[in-house]
């Protein structure tokens, strides 16, 4: 005896909810990225920080990689950003990293 097609439509509305979860996510996580694909792994250039004995630094200290895709985000707005201009854009010089407390008046 066969099976009725109507017990099969909820799998497949289930099974197309999941595929537009997943586009939506990808591109949502691609415009994130200002267009370009998701990074997955880091190489051996992104994993290079203090040296384990280094005094100078602490533990929370950002990585080289790090520093630099922050610099990117503050120069172009994504964390992935690059430009090739050798002067920064209007508005860089009041774009600093460093987090201060906020005056006490």
């Amino acid at each position: 005896m066969p099976i009725p097609f109507e017990s099969l439509i909820p799998y497949g509305i289930i099974i197309a909810m999941f595929g537009v979860t997943g586009a939506g996510l990808s591109k949502i996580r691609n415009m994130q990225n200002g267009g370009k694909r998701q990074r997955r792994s880091l190489d051996q250039w992104d994993r290079v920080g203090c040296p384990p004995n280094d005094h100078c630094c602490d533990e929370s200290a950002l990585t080289i990689a790090q520093q630099m895709m922050d610099r990117d985000r503050r120069l172009t707005g994504y964390l992935r950003g690059q430009i090739d201009s050798p002067v920064a854009p209007p508005g860089y010089e009041l774009n600093n990293p460093w987090r201060v407390e906020k005056r006490m008046s």
